[in-house]
């Protein structure tokens, strides 16, 4: 899955994001939530991927949504310090990721990954 691989990219070099933001007095404290917040994307569509309902999927989606949105903000409040260069480059792969959750999020909802159960009172029929 494409989000996946991107956030796991940007999750690798969000390390150095951090300890550079860890540095200067005035973002030391927004370095463990830039961290935090990236690892999030991943780890969501990780956990999400594994879910057995298309529905439960785009939950986690959306909690990755919900982490990309994050650390967009994050981005753009440490601009100064990691750099225009970086900070844009951040946001850029952010906003692919973005991009693509807000596409599968919607696909997802009523996907059917495993066959229903006849007797579960709460199983619905798949629509197309």
């Amino acid at each position: 899955m494409r989000a996946y691989q991107l956030a796991r990219e940007l999750s690798e070099v969000s390390w150095a994001d951090a300890e550079k933001l860890k540095k200067h007095r005035v973002t030391d404290r927004i370095a463990g939530q830039v961290y935090a917040a990236v690892g999030s994307i991943a780890a969501n569509i990780a956990e999400g991927y594994s879910r057995s309902s298309g529905r439960e999927r785009a939950r986690f989606f959306e909690y990755s949504l919900g982490s990309v949105r994050e650390s967009m903000t994050w981005y753009r409040t440490a601009k100064q310090v990691l750099g225009e260069v970086v900070a844009n480059e951040r946001l850029d792969k952010l906003e692919h990721i973005r991009r693509l959750l807000l596409a599968i999020i919607p696909r997802e909802r009523d996907r059917l990954i495993r066959p229903l159960n006849p007797s579960d009172p709460h199983a619905r029929e798949p629509t197309d």
